[in-house]
């Protein structure tokens, strides 16, 4: 059965009665633990219990595949439903699993396996989205909307609010990965307080002294540090951004949307608008704390410049769509070009 992303989180807090597997696969490995985790507690109170949940890896599979059954026919000492959990599933487990499924033993545990970004081709996910006692459960990294709904429902669910300008900047800098956020939410509620001491109001003030410091290597930072010319601030967000699991093409995106952002100022500011009206026309608006950075880049960078630049970040995109070659290293190579040819004076009109 394939579920929609848009019904995953309803799904995973309640699976169907008749589903006796579940692939929880996707981009996001943070997500990917989380609606793990709720599958499990959607069966067990005490996911730390020993009786009722057991842990297997694809190794333990391969040395002996008849386990699987073996865990799934097992009986829980004191009674209640068990769990079977899977981590790091990959393909090599289609087999096994078309034969668990096509006659799975009796009783009612549920089996959970977690994997990374399964293509469609993938046989592990067709599988499961094919046959009706299985389950295949997507987990998409958070776009903006999705991102922004995370952030307010978690503080609403502690009883905390939090200003339109907070939510905003914490939108667009926690990223991407599901457990990050939570992560960083959690520590800027700490930080705040109890909200039984009066702490329930979260402003900038909070955010910046919180997870300013976290949420400084984004991709709106390694944006504005390619379009500065500041080569070691560039290593240094786009170690953050692979170490929080960002693909090279949405990060190449991200860098695009700076540059044609440039562009589209840059444009008004040729038609004879100043500086500060050629930004205000901005949609959505710059944030007022890179305003200035923004300007400064924009009498910087040309029109030609801004050109040939949105143009080498397409074709990196392209190349890590066609020729094989790790798309890390496309990546890298494509931004450290273009940081090293940052303009270091006024662009004009070139």
């Amino acid at each position: 059965m394939k579920i929609d992303a848009r019904s995953a989180d309803r799904f995973a807090a309640k699976p169907y009665p008749d589903i006796r597997a579940v692939l929880v696969y996707g981009p996001d490995d943070g997500l990917v633990k989380e609606r793990a985790d709720t599958l499990t507690a959607s069966v067990v109170e005490d996911p730390r219990d020993p009786f009722r949940v057991a842990e297997l890896s694809v190794g333990d599979l391969k040395d002996d595949p008849a386990r699987l059954i073996d865990e799934v026919a097992a009986m829980a000492f004191g009674g209640g439903r068990r769990v079977v959990r899977l981590r790091s599933s990959e393909d090599s487990l289609a087999p096994l699993f078309a034969s668990f499924l096509a006659d799975p033993p009796g009783g009612d545990t549920l089996v959970v396996l977690e994997a990374g970004d399964l293509p469609p081709r993938s046989k592990l996910r067709g599988l499961f989205e094919k046959e009706k006692s299985s389950a295949a459960l997507p987990c998409y990294r958070d776009e903006e909307g999705t991102l922004e709904s995370l952030i307010r429902e978690t503080f609403a669910q502690a009883g905390y609010r939090a200003t339109p300008e907070a939510i905003a900047f914490l939108r667009d800098h926690l990223g991407t990965n599901r457990l990050m956020t939570r992560q960083e939410l959690e520590k800027l509620m700490l930080y705040k307080g109890p909200v039984e001491d009066g702490h329930s109001s979260i402003d900038m003030d909070d955010v910046l002294a919180c997870v300013g410091d976290s949420a400084h290597l984004t991709l709106d930072d390694l944006s504005f540090a390619v379009g500065d010319g500041d080569l070691a601030q560039v290593e240094r967000s786009l170690t953050k951004a692979f170490a929080e699991g960002l693909h090279a093409v949405p990060l190449l995106r991200a860098v695009s949307g700076h540059f044609i952002r440039l562009q589209t100022a840059r444009g008004h500011l040729d038609q004879g608008q100043s500086s500060d009206q050629a930004v205000a026309k901005l949609r959505p608006p710059v944030f007022f704390k890179t305003k200035d950075r923004f300007k400064r880049q924009l009498g910087r960078w040309g029109a030609v410049a801004l050109g040939t630049a949105i143009n080498r970040l397409l074709d990196a995109e392209m190349d890590c769509k066609r020729t094989g070659a790790p798309s890390e290293m496309i990546t890298s190579r494509a931004l450290f070009e273009l940081t090293a040819r940052a303009p270091k004076s006024k662009g004009g009109r070139g």
